[in-house]
C-alpha cells in the first residue's frame, strides 16, 4: 500500500493489468493482519478486472508462510488448476506485461521477467541472479549470491504453467525454503525448462528508503510531464 508519486504501487501493477483481456481474475494475497486495509482500499478502487484478496490466517512475522507458502496456500484455497501471472506486491515496473505474455505462448513454458542491472557490484547479496543461454532459457538461479555470476535480476514478476506449480507441494514438503519465489526458481530450473525475458525500462524493488525514494522521484516527475 506504498504509495509513489501519490498512488500505491499495487494500483500501478493492477493499472497494467486493465488492457489485457486474458486477464480476468486477480487474487491479492496478504494476512489477517493487513485484511482490513486492503478490504478499505478495494471498496474505493475500480478495475474491470474481478479482484479476490486471499487472506492468511496469519498476524506476524515469525507466523507468516512465506511467498512460496502464500502461494501454494492460494493455490489450494482457490481450487486453482491453470497457468498463472504472478508479480510481488513491491515491484514497480513500465514493462507492458502484454509482451511477457506473448513471450510466454511462444515459449509454452515458465517464464521470469528479468532486469540487467549491468554491475554485479549492485546485484551481491540482494537480488535473485540468473544465467540465460543463447535461447534465452534459464540455465541457473541463485538467491541472493555473495558472489553474483551475472548481473541479470528477477524482477518477482513470473507466467508459471499449472504444471511447475504443480511441484510446489514437493518443494516445500523436502524442506526447502517458503520464502521468497527466487529459491523455488533455483529448485526448479533444476527440474524443468523455464525461460527469460529482460525488461530494459523503469523497475524499482522497493526494499529500502532509498529506492523508495528513487521511485517517488522518478515517478513523480513522470507525473509532471503528462
Amino acid at each position: 500500500m506504498l504509495p509513489i508519486a501519490g498512488k500505491p504501487i499495487i494500483e500501478y501493477i493492477l493499472d497494467g493489468m486493465e488492457h489485457i483481456g486474458e486477464i480476468e481474475e486477480v487474487f491479492l494475497s496478504t494476512n489477517r493482519k493487513f485484511e482490513t486495509k486492503f478490504k478499505d482500499w478495494l471498496e474505493n478502487y475500480r478495475s474491470s478486472k474481478e479482484i479476490r484478496l486471499a487472506i492468511e490466517e496469519t498476524r506476524t512475522e515469525e507466523d507468516k508462510l512465506g511467498s512460496i507458502g502464500a502461494l501454494n496456500f492460494l493455490i489450494a484455497h482457490h481450487g486453482l488448476k491453470e497457468d498463472l501471472l504472478i508479480i510481488g506486491g513491491d515491484n514497480l515496473f513500465d514493462f507492458d506485461l502484454k509482451e511477457l505474455i506473448a513471450f510466454y505462448r511462444t515459449k509454452n513454458k515458465t517464464v521470469v521477467l528479468l532486469y540487467d542491472m549491468k554491475d554485479k557490484e549492485r546485484v551481491r547479496g540482494k537480488y535473485g541472479v540468473l544465467e540465460m543461454d543463447s535461447d534465452l532459457k534459464i540455465v541457473n538461479s541463485e538467491e541472493k549470491p555473495e558472489e553474483p555470476k551475472s548481473t541479470l535480476i528477477s524482477t518477482a514478476c513470473y507466467i508459471f504453467t499449472k504444471e511447475d506449480l504443480a511441484l510446489i507441494g514437493d518443494y516445500l514438503a523436502a524442506g526447502n525454503n517458503p520464502d521468497a519465489i527466487g529459491f523455488f526458481v533455483s529448485w526448479l530450473c533444476k527440474r524443468s525448462t523455464l525461460y527469460g525475458l529482460v525488461h530494459s525500462g523503469l523497475w524499482f524493488d522497493i526494499g529500502s528508503f532509498d529506492d523508495y525514494e528513487r521511485a517517488n522521484a522518478v515517478y513523480g516527475k513522470k507525473l509532471k510531464e503528462q
